[in-house]
């Protein structure tokens, strides 16, 4: 399977820990070994830490929004690193160099790209152009909720929706004040256009992200392993 992981950067790059990279690196080795496999890395903390100063200093929010792209990459960097060899060397800037990367069979380890487009937006774009048998979302959260479970105690969790109903549950959650949906708004619209099938789980623990890509967590416990998106009946 050709397949895009959007890594969140509060699960990679927390505290910036090398043995966290080296543990998902690891994880990503293993499942580039059954799958074609490209990774765009989210910024976490660190680029929420930069891009509160620039704020603070008056910055305008496309220079805000291009600070995060490049704290993106450097989480990307250090990935490729902690990857060595089985890493393509290089980050690619856009779409077609990432399309021209993957052909060197090695994992391709990409930041954000555009402005205003989250790491989720810019791994499902990346899937869109790629054709890509699965987009996996890898976040703190266990799959997708009626509406936010940190908000609502009564949020009731999904094993399966349509793309359609995660538009209708992601705005419905953005709407509401302090809530956060655990798919972007641009991100949930592109699986709806191209019919994308994917996968929103909690990977802060690395093996489980190799065990679900890799079939057999899904296997023994499909609701355990987050939420599947799917246009299938």
């Amino acid at each position: 399977m050709l397949i895009v992981l959007s890594l969140g950067g509060s699960i990679l790059a927390k505290n910036l820990d090398p043995d966290r990279f080296l543990k998902y690196a690891n994880a990503l080795r293993d499942i580039s070994k059954k799958h074609t496999l490209l990774v765009v890395t989210g910024g976490g903390e660190a680029a929420r830490d930069y891009i509160g100063a620039a704020r603070a200093m008056g910055a305008d929010e496309v220079t805000c929004d291009y600070i995060g792209i490049e704290i993106t990459r450097l989480n990307a960097r250090l990935l490729i690193s902690a990857l060595g060899p089985d890493a393509y060397p290089e980050i690619p800037s856009n779409y077609p160099e990432a399309s021209k990367a993957m052909t060197s069979g090695k994992v391709v380890v990409m930041g954000g790209v555009t402005p205003g487009q989250t790491t989720d937006a810019v791994a499902s774009i990346l899937a869109e152009y790629l054709r890509a048998d699965l987009l996996t979302i890898a976040t703190s959260i266990d799959g997708v909720y009626s509406s936010d479970p940190n908000c609502d105690p009564c949020a009731v969790k999904y094993e399966k929706i349509s793309p359609e109903k995660l538009i209708n549950i992601v705005m419905a959650i953005e709407m509401k004040a302090g809530s956060k949906s655990p798919v972007d708004p641009v991100a949930a619209k592109i699986i709806e256009r191209c019919k994308l099938d994917a996968l929103v789980m909690d990977a802060r623990n690395p093996d489980l992200l190799v065990e679900v890509i890799c079939g057999e967590a899904a296997k023994k416990s499909p609701v355990s392993c987050g939420t599947w998106i799917t246009a299938k009946k």
